[in-house]
């Protein structure tokens, strides 16, 4: 049975008035499917980009180049660009969204850049702050994918719920 979490989620952006963006990289579009399968979702979810290959997390969602050069496409800072990116860029109506949420990290089965899998930044923006949350997830390729989306929605909701109706 699935959780409601996303559910409660959409909700929860509808009743604030704030809108979501979505960038993706090893959940590929899985995060915002997520949060689309909820009825009503239209009011609160501005789109989602998959930047699975590193070069369009610096084109597209203005990642900066240094962070990629030196530390590759999985860390926070990373995820934190791509979450503040992501709002702009999938601004609708001059309005960009209140909520950016991003995923970057490892699903296996192999490392990457002498990172295990499991190793994922989930990245945050709201206002003028900005924040990673690291991950060390176990399981397959599939299991790491899913956990993070399921992450990255109780983060969200995290995020909202520590601020005052806006």
């Amino acid at each position: 049975m699935r959780d409601d979490a996303t559910e409660a989620l959409v909700h929860e952006l509808t009743a604030r008035n704030l809108t979501i963006a979505v960038a993706e990289s090893l959940t590929g579009g899985l995060l915002a499917a997520e949060l689309i399968r909820i009825p009503g979702a239209s009011k609160v979810v501005n789109g989602a980009l998959v930047s699975y290959n590193t070069e369009l997390k610096r084109t597209l969602l203005g990642v900066d180049s240094s962070i990629l050069n030196v530390h590759g496409p999985v860390h926070p800072d990373v995820a934190k660009q791509m979450a503040i990116g992501v709002r702009t860029h999938l601004a609708v109506g001059g309005r960009r969204a209140e909520v950016g949420v991003s995923t970057t990290g490892v699903a296996g089965p192999f490392a990457q850049d002498g990172l295990e899998p499991g190793t994922v930044f989930i990245g945050l923006a709201k206002g003028t702050g900005s924040w990673a949350i690291p991950l060390h997830l176990t399981g397959d390729r599939d299991a790491v994918r899913a956990e993070t989306v399921r992450r990255a929605v109780e983060a969200v909701r995290d995020l909202i719920a520590r601020d005052d109706p806006e």
